[in-house]
């Protein structure tokens, strides 16, 4: 099946395996319902994967709905960690429609895998019941500004307001939540403005550079230029010149604020557990590229 919905290429395919073997530095198995993203966020790394599709359409103009075998024996990935959505976003507007994303939960019951959740939607929380009976799973809602027409310059997802209070109501039916701050732009991401809005609704506070690679960094650059010239040497310095001292300066920042708010303060990791409301991990993903190996324990090449 193929055909346009609200200007959105959408096509049915067949996959044998929705559960793949991940490269992520957290390890683990990568699931993704969908090929292609709707939210169409001009800085997505993910875009890079329509040199494997062969999708020729702009990138957030397509959706591809997976049909996969059904997950017959969910408790072989017992103990492993899933990410749902490392190159789409699961709770896209098309999953209302298509359910890809709630299908895959309801066959990951009784799989005890530790289970994470990304996304830029507030849907998430039609699937509070079935969150509730995975066990380990965790929401993360990217989130790196409380702009508004930021956000809109960026992405077409849900509202920072819709994602902050689906954040509040995932937290409060007891499911840990990640205010995932990434990515971080040089000069307009205030970052402790973010925490002091999420910071009793979030049990981790996750940070990452924006990282200009690939096709979208012309993009970026020329926005910058446009609606932020004043930042565009900042932009020269970080981005063409490699460097690092900005970033640097906002790790000893974030070291600061979790001294500031009383929180753990950890590199490069993923603590589990509940925290005391208003204590959130700060987790320091900045330059998260360069960790090794497959565990998310690695160490920096410096």
């Amino acid at each position: 099946m193929e055909e346009v919905i609200n200007g959105i290429l959408i096509r049915e395919v067949e996959t044998k395996n929705i559960m793949t073997k991940s490269n992520l530095p957290v390890g683990g198995y990568s699931v993704n319902p969908y090929v292609g993203c709707t939210h169409a966020c001009k800085y997505c790394y993910a875009s890079f994967m329509k040199r494997f599709t062969g999708h020729k359409e702009e990138w957030g103009t397509f959706l591809d709905v997976k049909h996969w075998t059904e997950i017959k024996n969910p408790k072989k990935y017992a103990g492993q960690r899933v990410v749902i959505g490392s190159v789409t976003d699961g709770y896209n507007p098309q999953e209302e429609q298509f359910g890809n994303t709630r299908k895959l939960l309801e066959q990951l019951i009784g799989s005890d895998a530790d289970i994470l959740i990304c996304t830029k939607s507030d849907l998430v929380v039609r699937d509070i019941d079935l969150l509730k009976k995975l066990g380990r799973v965790t929401v993360s809602w990217s989130i790196n500004t409380l702009d508004e027409n930021f956000k809109n310059d960026m992405d077409s997802a849900s509202s920072i307001e819709h994602r902050i209070a689906a954040m509040k109501q995932i937290y409060e039916a007891g499911i840990r939540t990640v205010c995932f701050v990434s990515p971080v732009f040089p000069g307009i991401t205030d970052f402790e403005a973010i925490f002091d809005r999420v910071k009793d609704q979030c049990d981790l506070f996750w940070l990452e550079n924006l990282n200009l690679r690939g096709g979208f960094k012309k993009t970026i650059m020329n926005y910058i230029a446009g609606k932020y010239p004043d930042l565009v040497p900042l932009y020269d310095e970080i981005y063409n010149k490699h460097n690092r001292s900005y970033f640097e300066a906002l790790e000893v920042k974030a070291e600061k604020m979790a001294k500031k708010y009383d929180c753990a303060f950890v590199d490069n990791e993923m603590p589990y557990g509940r925290v005391p409301q208003g204590h959130p991990v700060i987790v320091d993903y900045f330059y998260h590229e360069e960790i090794r190996g497959t565990e998310n324990t690695g160490k920096r090449n410096r």
